[in-house]
C-alpha cells in the first residue's frame, strides 16, 4: 500500500481567488517549507504559480518532491463556457504529463470540479435551495464531465473529482447525483463536505470505493456554522480562519484516515488549510503561522504515515 503526504499553494494563501496583485509567499517558500516538514508532494496550485510544462518538473526535483494532483474547475452546466474553458483542461494536462514522465512513485490525479456561479459562491452549505439545478443543467453537467475525463484519460492519466462549496456539485445529495452519472473517482474533501453540511462517516460508508484521492482539512465547528448562520459567503469563509491545522479543529481526521484505509485506500494525502489572507496581512508573520500549521498537520500524520528520517 502506497500512502503521501502532500501539501498545497492553497495552505500559504495562494489560490485561484487571491486578488491580483496582492502580495504571496512564493513558489520556492512553499516548496522549501514543505520539503524540511516531511511532506513528499504538492498541489499544482493556480495556473504558472510552480511554473510551467517545461519547468515545473525541475522545480519539484530540486525540492525533492512530487506532484500530487492539481485543481482544473470547468463550468460543466454551461455547454459553450465549458467549450471555451477546454484549453485551460490541455494547458494543466501538459504540466501533468510532463511530471508523470519522470516516473514518480505516485501519478498526480488532475483534480476536476465545477465553477459553480457567484449564487452559490455568496450561499455556501445552501446552493441547492438558492440555485437549485434542473434536470437539463444536471444532464449538461453530466455529459461535459464525461468529456473532460476522456480528455484526461486520452493523456495516460486518471482523474478525479472535487465535490466543493458554492459549485452545482457541493451537497451530498448533488455528489451521489454525479457518481451515479459519470465513470470518475472523488476526491473527498473533509472541510467541504462540512461546509456542506455532511457527515464524514456517512460519506465514507457511501463514497468511500469512489474516492481516489483525499483533501485533508480540519474544521472549527463553531466557527464555520456561526458563519453559515450569519449568511456568509465562501470568500468569508476562507478569511475566517474555521480552516486550521489537523488536530486542531473538531473533525473526526483519525477515524476518517482508519476507515478509508480500511477499505484499500492508496494515494495522496492532500493536506489543506484553506486561507484568503487579508490585504494588510504581514508576510513575515503570515509565514511563520503556515510553517507551524504545516508542522502541525504533518505531525499529526505520523501515526499513518510517518516522517521519514532526514
Amino acid at each position: 500500500m502506497t500512502l503521501a503526504v502532500a501539501g498545497a499553494p492553497v495552505s500559504f494563501g495562494v489560490f485561484e481567488l487571491t486578488p491580483d496583485g496582492a502580495a504571496t509567499l512564493s513558489a520556492d517558500d512553499m516548496l522549501r517549507t514543505l520539503a524540511e516538514n516531511g511532506y513528499t508532494g504538492v498541489d499544482l496550485g493556480p495556473t504558472g504559480f510552480l511554473g510551467d510544462a517545461s519547468s515545473v518538473p525541475q522545480k519539484l526535483r530540486e525540492y525533492g518532491l512530487e506532484l500530487a494532483g492539481g485543481w482544473v474547475d470547468l463550468p460543466l452546466t454551461d455547454d459553450d463556457a465549458f467549450a471555451a474553458a477546454l484549453p485551460r483542461l490541455h494547458s494543466a494536462l501538459e504540466t501533468f504529463s510532463a511530471v508523470a514522465e519522470t516516473s514518480p512513485s505516485l501519478l498526480p490525479l488532475p483534480t476536476l470540479a465545477d465553477s459553480g456561479s457567484p449564487e452559490r459562491v455568496l450561499a455556501p452549505g445552501r446552493g441547492s435551495d438558492v440555485q437549485p439545478t434542473t434536470q437539463e443543467q444536471r444532464d449538461r453537467l453530466a455529459r461535459n464531465l464525461d468529456a473532460a475525463v476522456s480528455l484526461v484519460r486520452s493523456a495516460g492519466l486518471e482523474p478525479t473529482f472535487h465535490h466543493h462549496a458554492g459549485t452545482f456539485v457541493e451537497s451530498p445529495a448533488e455528489v451521489d447525483l454525479l457518481l451515479d452519472r459519470v465513470d470518475i473517482g472523488l476526491t473527498l474533501d473533509t472541510g467541504h463536505l462540512a461546509v456542506a453540511g455532511g457527515d464524514l462517516a456517512t460519506a465514507v460508508e457511501r463514497w468511500g470505493a469512489r474516492v481516489n484521492h483525499l483533501h485533508l482539512k480540519d474544521v472549527n465547528t463553531e466557527l464555520l456554522n456561526r458563519l453559515l448562520r450569519s449568511g456568509a459567503g465562501m470568500l468569508d469563509v476562507w478569511s475566517s480562519g474555521a480552516f486550521v491545522a489537523l488536530g486542531e479543529g473538531d473533525l473526526a481526521i483519525p477515524q476518517v484516515l482508519d476507515s478509508l484505509l480500511a477499505r484499500g485506500y492508496a494515494g495522496w494525502i492532500v493536506v489543506e488549510q484553506d486561507i484568503l489572507p487579508g490585504p494588510d496581512v504581514d508576510l513575515a508573520d503570515f509565514f511563520r503561522d503556515r510553517v507551524a500549521d504545516h508542522q502541525t498537520s504533518r505531525q499529526a500524520l505520523n501515526a499513518w504515515v510517518p516522517t521519514a528520517a532526514h
